[in-house]
């Protein structure tokens, strides 16, 4: 649905993004994460046709962004980062508004506010002006104006900035109530969002995108971490030494805490990423004669996953499938030669 190319943005002799390239299936969600000034909302203005690119090609439903401007703009919503509102507008006017000067069937546009409405319930809004709505409602008035149309691809920028706990998992919600019939493109800070939300990932980090791929497959890559911490009473380094030898355990090491009780110990415990020591770890601890008074997994978050790759100097590099993919596409756009 939609396919990024080599897409590059360059101001001046700075450039803002560079060899972009990452697409989206039907249907699904892709989560846009990177720092502050990575390249997110540069790419994402490319996409919805406001801003021109350097080099490189992006399509959507087919069409190129570039060369088919306004059928690229009637297949798409777009909510920047500040949705546009008309704040002396009812919500039912603007919306009527939006539904004309995007082309929808006069009609069939009282139809398509009143399904648009009820999908991100704004029913018992409707009569109300946009000024006096709550930052939550009018979030939802912004994604409302850029599906009212019923685009095949939609491209939301932040679209939970500043939102409090229940606004945000109400909007969560109708965004991931739109996947399936809509694929979109989500750009966000809120890294748990993502998890919840998205069925991909890609990362950007000054200008280039550095992994592309399903949250649980980035976190398996990035599963050094992955392990136990065991808080334990007794002769903690005698536990360290048996416990480095247990299969499946990569390192053990004793961690100061000096919050802890006299003669109680922290142990942290990394094992390998296809391994499940628990069972054994608590059975050395018991056998040992030390006491455990707590024990709980640690896993990689995607927090994790995304501070490693916007601080390592080179992409993570993509797993078996992902290249398969990619020399499949690469051969079909070659016609098959060498």
């Amino acid at each position: 649905m939609i396919e990024v190319e080599h897409l590059s943005k360059i101001y001046g002799s700075a450039p803002a993004i560079q060899d972009v390239t990452f697409k989206v299936e039907p249907g699904e969600i892709l989560g846009f994460l990177g720092p502050n000034g990575a390249g997110k909302t540069t790419t994402m203005r490319i996409l919805a046709g406001y801003l021109p690119a350097t080099s490189g090609t992006a399509r959507i439903a087919g069409y190129d962004v570039h060369e088919n401007s306004m059928a690229i703009r009637r297949r798409i919503g777009y909510l920047p980062e500040t949705p546009p509102l008309y704040r002396e507008m009812t919500v039912e006017g603007f919306l009527h508004f939006v539904a004309r000067i995007k082309g929808v069937v006069a009609g069939d546009r009282t139809e398509r506010v009143n399904w648009t409405m009820e999908r991100c319930n704004l029913t018992q809004k409707r009569k109300i002006l946009i000024r006096k709505l709550s930052k939550g409602f009018r979030q939802r008035v912004g994604i409302a104006q850029a599906i009212v149309h019923d685009p095949p691809a939609i491209i939301l920028d932040e679209p939970t900035v500043g939102l409090d706990p229940r606004q945000i998992i109400d909007v969560r919600n109708l965004i991931k109530s739109l996947a399936g019939e809509h694929t979109i493109i989500l750009s966000t800070h809120i890294l748990p969002e993502v998890s919840m939300t998205c069925n991909r990932v890609a990362i950007i980090n000054r200008g280039r995108i550095v992994a592309t791929n399903s949250p649980e497959n980035l976190m398996a890559q990035l599963a050094g971490g992955a392990g136990y911490e065991l808080e334990v009473d007794g002769d903690a380094h005698q536990l360290q030494k048996l416990l480095q030898i247990v299969p499946g355990i990569c390192m053990v090491e004793l961690v100061k805490n000096p919050e802890l009780p006299p003669n109680r110990s922290l142990i942290r415990i990394v094992n390998a990423p296809d391994a499940e020591p628990g069972r054994d770890i608590a059975a050395v601890t018991f056998g040992a004669g030390l006491g455990i008074h707590e024990m709980r997994r640690t896993r990689v978050t995607l927090e994790d996953v995304f501070l490693e790759l916007t601080t390592r100097e080179q992409p993570l590099e993509p797993l078996d499938d992902e290249i398969e993919e990619s020399d499949v596409t690469a051969n079909a756009a070659s016609g098959g030669e060498e």
